[in-house]
């Protein structure tokens, strides 16, 4: 007979909706019953649902919506693991993981620009501009720099994401809050990326 355990990684196996919902509610429920700490173990088999493919299975888009909630409602200890989740090499679980980081907000400021410094791949340092341009509050005003830094990068996808990530900076920081030089940075590069030869580069210069 198989245990609690073995059904629900049975579960978070399936490609039907119907399942994975009554997976995430059982993690939910464990949680109520027995607190955050219990869902260390089930992080895991939540955070699996992260490679799935909304574009190819769009039925499968409020499954992962609901997936990133519920792991952001773990804790703050769920930071560190999703930081990691930036190096996974899947654009999928990169792209769920930086979402999970953004709508945790403030507190994963500092993780997200501690590992924008401590790697050299532009896929990772996209994803964490990502990440921290979704983070809706003035206090990431702290990586301001950070995304002067990869508006400038020769990576085109680095390029093209701190591009955007500045227009997002710009919608969240209070006005006069953003130092004097990084501001006048923010208008060099925009102004550089308003000639880029990449179209998506461009229209992200301009609404920014």
């Amino acid at each position: 007979m198989k245990s609690e355990t073995e059904l629900l990684e049975v579960l978070f196996r399936s490609s039907d909706p119907v399942d994975l919902r009554r997976a995430l509610q059982a993690v939910r429920d464990e949680v109520s019953r027995a607190g955050t700490e219990s869902a260390r173990h089930l992080f895991e088999l939540v955070s699996s649902l992260f490679y799935l493919d909304p574009l190819d299975r769009p039925d499968l888009a409020p499954v992962l919506d609901e997936a990133i909630s519920l792991v952001i409602g773990f804790g703050d200890w769920v930071i560190p693991a999703l930081v990691e989740n930036l190096d996974q090499g899947d654009i999928k679980a990169q792209m769920a993981s930086a979402e999970a980081l953004g709508r945790i907000g403030a507190d994963a400021i500092e993780p997200l620009m501690e590992k924008y410094r401590a790697s050299d791949d532009p896929d990772t340092l996209a994803f964490v501009l990502y990440g921290l341009g979704k983070i809706k509050s003035p206090r990431v005003v702290r990586a301001a720099d950070l995304a002067l830094d990869g508006a400038g990068s020769g990576d085109l996808e680095l390029r093209d994401t701190a591009t955007r990530t500045i227009g997002r900076f710009a919608e969240t920081i209070p006005a006069g809050e953003i130092p004097g030089e990084i501001l006048d940075g923010y208008y060099t590069v925009l102004r550089t990326n308003l000639a880029d030869p990449h179209k998506a580069i461009k229209a992200k210069a301009l609404r920014s």
